[in-house]
C-alpha cells in the first residue's frame, strides 16, 4: 500500500487502515474466539441447510426457496465482514485497499437490504398462508418465488449503489484511519476534506426508507396474522398456526432488535465508549445471519427430518461426502447446532 501523508495537501489517499476497538485493544483477542466459532458455526449450518433443501425433494417449496436465499445472502455477508475482522483481531491486519473498502460497503448496504426484504416476502408468505389458506397454492408458487428475488435484487441493488458511490467520489486529502472494524458509510465518509452532508442525508432517507418500510410491514402482516389465528376455533388451530409463523418471527425479532440497539447507540454516542457502536455494527451483520438456519433447522419439522434423512441417506450409499470420518463430524455439527439452540432456548426461559 502506498505511503499516506497527514496533512491536507497532500494527494488523494489509495488506502485505508481500519483501526478496530481502538479503546479496548485487550478485548480482541477474547472476542475473536467467539467470532471464529460463531463464524465456522454458521458457514456450516448454512451449507448444511443450503444442501438439504437442494437434496430432498419434499423441501422443493416456495416458502424453502426464500430460505435458501436468505441463506444465501448471509454466506455473502459473513465472506464480507468476518474475514477480515479476525485478520484485523489476529495478525493485526488493518491495511484495505480503496477498491476493497468501498465494495465492501456496497454489499453490506445492498445484502442487508435484501435480507430485510427477504424477510418481508416470507413475512408476506405466511400471512396468505393463515389468512387466505385456501389461495395459497394460486399465490405463492414458483412464479411468484421468481418475480420476489427479481424485485429483492432490483430495488435493493439501486437505491444503496448511490452510498459507495458519493464516498468514493469524496476527496480524502490526508487522515486514512477508520475508526472501525468495517467500512461503514459514515466512518469512511467522516476521513473526507469535502461537505458529506449528502451522505448523511441519503443513508439517512435510504436506511430508513427501505428497512423501516419492510419493518413496519412485517409487523402490519403479523398484526393481521394474529388477528386472524385468535379468530380460530378449533381445537389445536391456533397453536399450529402460530408455531408455523415461531420461526420467522424469533429471526425478525433478533433482527431488528439489534438494529434498533445499534441505532439507539449512534444516537446516544458521546455517552457511551466509541467501541460500542463499532461492536453493534460487527453483530448486527452476524449475529442473524448465524440464527437463521439454526433456528429454521432445530424449529421447522420438516427441514429437520430431511437433514436427517440426507445424512442418514449420504451414510448409507457413500456418496457426498466422501469419508466415514467426515459423515460423522457433519452428524455431530448438526446435533451440536441443535444442542447449542435448546441450551440456549431453556437459559433464555430461566
Amino acid at each position: 500500500m502506498a505511503a499516506y501523508q497527514n496533512d491536507t495537501s497532500s494527494v488523494g489517499v489509495s488506502g485505508f487502515l481500519l483501526n478496530c476497538l481502538v479503546m479496548s485493544p485487550h478485548w480482541r483477542l477474547w472476542l475473536s474466539l467467539p467470532l471464529g466459532l460463531l463464524f465456522l458455526l454458521a458457514m456450516g449450518a448454512n451449507t448444511i441447510l443450503l444442501i438439504t433443501i437442494r437434496m430432498e425433494a419434499s423441501l422443493h417449496e416456495p416458502m424453502y426457496y426464500l430460505l435458501s436465499l436468505l441463506s444465501l445472502l448471509d454466506i455473502v455477508l459473513w465472506l464480507t465482514v468476518i474475514p477480515k475482522v479476525l485478520a484485523i483481531f489476529w495478525f493485526d491486519s488493518k491495511s484495505i485497499s480503496f477498491f476493497a473498502c468501498f465494495l465492501q460497503m456496497f454489499i453490506m448496504n445492498s445484502f442487508l437490504a435484501m435480507e430485510s426484504c427477504t424477510f418481508l416476502v416470507m413475512a408476506y408468505d405466511r400471512y396468505v398462508a393463515i389468512c387466505h389458506p385456501l389461495r395459497y397454492p394460486s399465490i405463492i408458487n414458483d412464479q411468484f418465488v421468481i418475480k420476489a428475488a427479481i424485485f429483492i435484487l432490483t430495488r435493493n441493488i439501486l437505491f444503496p449503489t448511490p452510498i459507495p458511490i458519493l464516498s468514493a467520489r469524496l476527496h480524502y486529502c490526508g487522515q486514512n484511519v477508520i475508526e472501525n472494524c468495517i467500512c461503514a458509510n459514515m466512518s469512511v465518509s467522516r476521513l473526507s476534506c469535502d461537505d458529506v452532508t449528502v451522505n448523511r442525508l441519503y443513508q439517512f432517507a435510504g436506511g430508513w426508507t427501505l428497512l423501516g418500510s419492510d419493518l413496519i410491514l412485517i409487523f402490519l402482516s403479523y398484526s393481521l396474522i394474529l388477528r386472524a389465528v385468535l379468530r380460530l376455533k378449533a381445537e389445536g388451530a391456533v397453536a399450529k398456526a402460530l408455531s408455523t409463523c415461531g420461526s420467522h418471527f424469533i429471526l425478525i425479532l433478533f433482527f431488528s432488535t439489534i438494529l434498533l440497539v445499534f441505532v439507539l447507540t449512534h444516537v446516544a454516542k458521546k455517552k457511551i465508549s466509541p467501541d460500542v457502536p463499532v461492536m453493534l455494527n460487527v453483530l448486527h451483520h452476524v449475529i442473524p445471519a448465524a440464527l437463521n438456519p439454526i433456528v429454521y433447522g432445530v424449529r421447522t419439522q420438516d427441514i429437520k427430518q430431511g437433514i436427517q434423512r440426507l445424512l442418514k441417506k449420504e451414510c448409507d450409499g457413500g456418496h457426498w461426502i466422501g469419508s466415514y470420518q467426515a459423515r460423522r463430524d457433519v452428524l455431530k455439527l448438526y446435533h451440536g447446532v441443535e444442542l447449542s439452540f435448546h441450551t440456549f432456548h431453556l437459559r433464555g426461559r430461566a
